[in-house]
């Protein structure tokens, strides 16, 4: 087991492979080797501490997978500050959520995304940043909001840049930084992810420096990582599949990270065959969608060997020709959840194809794995469904001012409850077969419903809903809300999803809306989800609407 802090080992990295490519954005031929990216983060550091960012202290981040992301995530963790991951699909809603809940302190931001402008939905919130100067904010909403840092060389009224960071960050003197680097330890918080987990709104998933490093090299090792390794790395940053399957297996190995800003099958393509890349991640929709881009054929990919496929459910025949077509005859599958940082099992690369394709592994070395009786807590016998829940160092240590939920999450004993149903084979081999929570997955990302349904509650007209997964060949799962009108109300699905639009993240507006009188319901009263989900099925296939 690794006792070191992500700046231990990225300055262990600068000094015996100096040279040596760390990071790489193929598409534009940004390259940075340890030694560089290292001298950086230090400078990046020293900015942060210039501004009043001190240790304990949250700091966000709400971006692609841009190049200074990995500088502000290091940077933070070499003064000892907790990195607050935020899902790049927020809206206003959401972001305004997090924010407040994770007594965020500096908040660091790009321009935007997609159809979201984050500089615009952050001044909304805060509008005192049109009138205050940096370092002097006073958030009426937001209190112990004290920064905004723009990614970037461009200025925006209230908020730091980049730049001016770096500048800063001149003033303070390299035995501070140094005398802070020694007091951290490897068991501290350094790390914090939004999820869902099995209840109840968003929490954040406090993960130390141990948790996520140790995570990230038995990953690594799973696919038996090399230093010479170089892998591409599509899936965002803010996940665990991003910054721990991803970054820290490449770190712990010291080998190279060709990163993709956002996810498009043909910049994969491309830094794959120019990088001549050794692994390749995804969820398999991303695989789906590099086999399938009509460019495909035209590329190199035989210096492929090994990745992951994870996040949900792998169909048989995008393995196979994953396999096949892509070279990676050493593909793996993990899964896990972010509050065991995240993975818990792993395929090998020398598992036969049925247990590669047909099962999600077996247990990391120094974790714990096995499946339970819901009811008695006894554990199951071969083949026996039960619920998965884990033990080992790899449990985070809590989600974030919230002990009742993290009491129900972990117990006395420490195992962590997946809230997933699975079963055990003769080999030792788990699969996952369904799960006890509500939560719906949909191409990998964690939805809760009742968050949705929460905010579908502020919507005149509606007298109740309830939010289930149905069944999407595509994405796994597609968000389904079942609706009951308030009386002399007649709404349109579309009417429901435009009151969404701008408020919550595209992945969690409902892709069908159904209109209902009433609910199933169990003899005490508790809606039955799962029966939703089969009505749910059952009445788009009669309907002829395709479920995508």
């Amino acid at each position: 087991m690794i006792e070191k802090t992500l700046g231990q080992l990225l300055e262990e990295g600068a000094a015996q492979y100096p040279d040596k490519e760390f990071i790489v954005y193929s598409d534009r031929d940004l390259r940075f080797t340890y030694k560089d990216f290292n001298e950086r983060v230090d400078k990046v550091a020293k900015g942060l501490l210039s501004i009043g960012l001190k240790k304990d202290d949250h700091l966000g981040i709400w971006a692609t997978n841009v190049p200074d992301w990995l500088t502000y995530t290091f940077a933070s963790a070499k003064i000892g500050a907790v990195m607050v991951t935020i899902n790049t699909n927020y809206k206003l809603h959401e972001l305004e959520y997090l924010v407040e809940n994770a007594d965020i302190h500096t908040l660091c931001i790009i321009d935007g995304w997609r159809d979201s402008s984050y500089v615009g939905m952050v001044n909304e919130l805060v509008p005192e940043l049109k009138t205050c100067e940096r370092g002097q904010l006073k958030s009426a909403r937001f209190p112990k909001l004290k920064n905004v840092v723009f990614i970037g060389p461009e200025k925006h009224r209230g908020m730091y840049n980049t730049q001016e960071l770096l500048l800063l960050g001149q003033h303070i003197d390299d035995d501070e930084l140094n005398s802070i680097k020694k007091s951290l330890n490897c068991q501290e918080v350094i790390n914090m992810q939004y999820t869902s987990g099995t209840t109840g709104f968003p929490k954040g998933v406090m993960l130390t420096h141990y948790n996520i490093v140790n995570n990230g090299y038995w990953i690594g090792e799973c696919q038996k990582f090399s230093a010479d390794e170089k892998l591409c790395l599509p899936p965002p940053l803010f996940h665990c599949f991003g910054i721990v399957l991803g970054v820290m297996a490449i770190l712990t190995h010291k080998a190279t990270l060709v990163i993709i800003e956002t996810f498009d099958p043909l910049v994969v393509l491309a830094s794959v065959q120019k990088e001549k890349c050794t692994a390749l991640y995804g969820v398999p929709t991303m695989f789906i969608a590099e086999l399938n881009h009509p460019m495909f054929d035209m590329f190199d990919l035989s210096s492929l060997r090994t990745g992951i496929m994870a996040g949900s459910p792998c169909p048989m025949d995008t393995m196979k020709q994953v396999i096949d077509k892509m070279y990676m005859k050493d593909v793996t599958i993990a899964y896990g959840l972010t509050e065991a940082s995240p993975v818990m099992t792993q395929t090998r690369t020398d598992d036969p194809i049925d247990k590669k394709v047909g099962s999600v592994g077996q247990e990391l070395p120094y974790i714990e794995v096995k499946i339970i009786n819901p009811e008695t807590g006894e554990e199951c016998g071969v083949e026996e469904q039960g619920e998965v829940v884990c033990r080992g160092y790899n449990i985070m240590k809590g989600y974030y001012k919230n002990p009742e939920a993290t009491a129900a999450a972990i117990n006395k004993d420490g195992w962590l409850h997946s809230g997933d149903l699975g079963v055990k084979d003769a080999d030792g081999f788990f699969r996952i077969t369904g799960r006890i929570k509500d939560m719906i997955i949909r191409g990998g990302e964690n939805i809760y419903p009742r968050e949705i349904e929460e905010f579908l509650l502020t919507m005149p007209g509606i007298e109740d809903v309830q939010v289930a997964g149905i069944t999407s060949p595509k994405y796994g799962e597609a968000v389904c809300a079942f609706i009951r009108q308030k009386e002399d109300f007649d709404m349109m699905e579309e009417d429901v999803r435009e009151f969404c639009v701008g408020n919550i993240a595209r992945f969690k507006i409902p892709k069908h809306v159904i209109f209902v009188d009433q609910y199933p319901m169990t003899a005490s009263g508790k809606i039955q989800k799962y029966k939703l989900t089969e009505m749910g099925d059952q009445l788009l296939k009669e309907r002829g609407i395709e479920v995508l």
